[in-house]
């Protein structure tokens, strides 16, 4: 065992990895695929696959990646849209909104026929392994069965005055178009793939055999990131199997640094220990992360089977389950629209709050805090500071109450009235936050003497979002500090009931009565 590898274990080690940031994560990392590297490994097996610091994107960057799919075909979309447009306008002897159907509808056609296929036949997946030139072939192909719908609706609308080098035309300039924009994605999709940042990162529970066959198989397949290893036996495990280190027992997996990078959890352990498995996946639910029962395979075939699923789940390709990532894909779209909008609309009166903030006391104009995002990724929230410079509290140690002594006399109002928070506009622009979406607590944040987090066993579960500004929560009367364990169960409840709920329409209906329902309630504590 290298010495790099001991330092990750938390027997040996009087700072466990645990404990670590993420950079700390990524250099000891890094001593292990060193020290791999020494040992003869070519390249360091660490380096080739399992424990990769390079490829360290949270979850949140990483599902930016999966969403890439709906970008692409929006371009696409745009880039077709706009050659079929100039087509039809210059075969038109006339304004384009006169012109006759008949010379219209090919274009038409031709453009739904190609967009269409293009989609149905999964042009967006750029599948790991899939050769550029073959995926080129296909579009060409695609753009060929839209030329001959165009001009077969064509012939049969207009007969002897048929349009045939206007077709044609268009055809070559949706081809080159086409062309151009999948050389770009497939070159990106590449880069993505070589770096790693579109391979799905796990963890594993229980240093055992089908651990070992899973991740000797993931070096050779290197379509899995396996982060670490973690074993409630620990003094039956070794510290490292095949270069993975392991990192400490299943309780440690709960709030350990690393899970923010972690995709899926891996129950490496075996089924028939029935009692085991239920025990262990009650202790994993307070993760946001899934968890999956690995089964042993009987047979190559069945082991090549069950990795394809979990290197499938969920980054492997780009375009992943359509209906998930359509919303996100919508989520976001909404939240650059509506954030962009409202932070240009909303400046002159930030400007006005930070100029009040200044002469009211001394201190910054800005408090930030870190709470917890997305797959418990910590993320600095902004905020206007309302609260005298000395008695900032950046854990939420002691929840605000009626009459706090700490917040200054602008601070009370723009709590009042949820102004402080405008900044988290920021927050949402970054895609740290969305604008609607749990509200962000913050670290170690404390109900009564407990930590909030350690009430609810479902708690983590409103991780599996991005938090909000506003929020299903907030509208339903859920605002502001929770000085009870049931106003924790209540706001968990309401959070988890968005996450499972979450559309486009509900958000802009929240987002509609956010104001209201802020400005009618004046007797909560914000």
């Amino acid at each position: 065992m290298t010495h790099a590898a001991s330092r990750l274990s938390f027997d040996s080690d009087p700072a466990p990895a645990g404990d670590l940031d993420v950079s700390g994560l990524q250099a000891l990392a890094g001593s292990v695929s060193l020290d791999a590297t020494a040992a003869g490994k070519p390249g360091g097996a660490a380096r080739r696959g399992p424990f990769r610091p390079e490829v360290w994107l949270n979850a949140r960057q990483r599902h930016a990646s999966r969403l890439a799919a709906h970008y692409f075909r929006a371009f696409d979309v745009l880039a077709v849209v706009a050659v079929t447009l100039l087509c039809a306008w210059a075969s038109t002897p006339g304004p384009l909104l006169h012109a006759e159907v008949s010379r219209l509808a090919p274009f038409v056609l031709g453009a739904l026929t190609v967009l269409g296929l293009m989609r149905s036949l999964g042009r967006y997946r750029f599948a790991r392994g899939q050769r550029a030139s073959l995926h080129l072939a296909s579009v060409a192909g695609i753009v060929v069965v839209g030329a001959a719908a165009a001009m077969l609706s064509g012939w049969a609308l207009q007969g002897a005055g048929a349009q045939w080098s206007a077709w044609l035309v268009w055809s070559g300039l949706v081809l080159i178009s086409l062309y151009a924009l999948h050389m770009g994605w497939s070159d990106m999709v590449g880069r993505w793939r070589a770096s790693g940042a579109l391979t799905p990162n796990i963890v594993l529970v229980g240093a055992t055999r089908r651990a070992e066959s899973l991740i000797r198989e993931a070096l050779k397949r290197r379509d899995l990131n396996v982060l670490g290893i973690f074993d409630d036996r620990l003094a039956r495990s070794p510290e490292a199997i095949e270069g993975v280190p392991v990192l400490g027992t299943a309780d440690d997996l709960l709030t350990h640094k690393m899970t923010p990078y972690v995709d899926r959890v891996v129950l490496a352990i075996d089924p028939k220990a029935e009692a085991r498995v239920r025990e262990l996946t009650a202790r994993l639910r307070a993760l946001p992360n899934e968890v999956t029962l690995l089964v042993e395979p009987n047979g190559e075939a069945e082991t090549r089977s069950a990795l394809d699923r979990l290197a499938a789940a969920p980054l492997a390709d780009v375009q992943g389950p359509v209906d998930h990532d359509r919303r996100a894909f919508n989520k976001r779209l909404q939240d650059l629209v509506i954030g962009l909008i409202a932070l240009v609309l909303l400046a002159p009166a930030m400007a006005v709050i930070a100029l009040v903030i200044r002469l009211d006391s001394p201190g910054p104009i800005f408090f930030r805090q870190r709470r917890h995002g997305f797959n418990h990724e910590e993320i600095v929230v902004w905020k206007f500071r309302s609260m005298k410079q000395e008695a900032a509290d950046a854990t939420a140690s002691r929840q605000v109450t009626h009459d706090d002594d700490r917040v200054t006399r602008v601070g009370r109002f723009i709590r009042k009235t949820s102004l402080d928070e405008l900044p988290q506009l920021l927050n949402v622009i970054t895609g740290e936050m969305s604008l609607v979406g749990p509200r962000p607590h913050a670290i170690g944040m404390k109900t009564g003497h407990v930590e909030s987090a350690r009430l609810v066993a479902e708690y983590a579960h409103r991780h599996r979002i991005k938090p909000g500004m506003t929020g299903w929560a907030a509208v339903n009367g859920s605002r502001g500090p929770l000085h009870t364990a049931q106003d924790v169960r209540a706001r968990v409840r309401l959070d988890i009931e968005y996450v499972e709920r979450q559309s486009l329409w509900l958000d802009l209906c929240i987002m509609a009565v956010t104001v209201p329902v802020l400005l009618g309630d004046r007797a909560s504590v914000r």
